[in-house]
């Protein structure tokens, strides 16, 4: 009985370390960001991220069989803000193209950034990923729902163990920084048909 016990614990011990996910964040440094557009657009926009997707919580691989846990959209929201300020003369978040504010703020165009994130890391002793992907794609349209364009931006990060032992996150983080700077540029192509 005692033996059986004791076994039944250690099962369960390592079912709920297995079951643990790290928390990392995926973050950019906006500070890098700032002045990097190619010019502004005398053109106002608002930032579409829901609530429920500012919640929207990853479960996804790190090393060593170990899981990850990260909140995308409320992480990379500032940094998505910055980015179409490098674009718009004025930025304002709004919830949809149907919000009050759309008419209020007299914005010209609405952004539904849709992000998709990858993770991977060959360590079998270490849970920080060592590979990281981030997406981001969504339609900007008129304040009347109509598409104008579609941007699609993907940025990657690196780390090795040598320099992630004070930031287990740092894989991530320059995913976030790549993938803003190609947002950027993204932006800056679509000028022609946002006039």
């Amino acid at each position: 009985m005692i033996r059986f016990t004791f076994a039944s614990l250690v099962v369960a011990l390592a079912a709920l370390i297995a079951g643990c996910a790290h928390p990392i964040s995926v973050t950019a440094d906006s500070v890098t960001l700032v002045g990097t557009g190619a010019g502004k657009l005398d053109k106002s926009a608002g930032l579409n991220i829901s609530a429920e997707d500012k919640q929207r919580e990853v479960i996804g691989p790190g090393g060593g069989g170990d899981k990850l846990s990260y909140f995308p959209y409320r992480d990379l929201e500032t940094g998505i803000y910055i980015a179409l300020s490098e674009k718009f003369s004025k930025v304002v978040r709004v919830n949809g193209v149907n919000d009050p504010a759309v008419k209020t703020e007299g914005l010209h165009y609405v952004v539904t950034p849709r992000i998709a994130t990858t993770s991977f890391s060959p360590s079998p002793f270490t849970w920080p990923p060592t590979i990281f992907t981030v997406e981001i794609t969504g339609a900007i349209v008129d304040a009347d729902g109509k598409t104008v364009t579609e941007l699609r931006a993907t940025g990657d990060g690196r780390a090795e163990f040598e320099e992630f032992k004070g930031n287990f996150s740092l894989a991530a983080k320059r995913a976030a920084n790549d993938v803003l700077k190609k947002l950027i540029k993204a932006l800056d192509e679509a000028t022609s048909l946002l006039r």
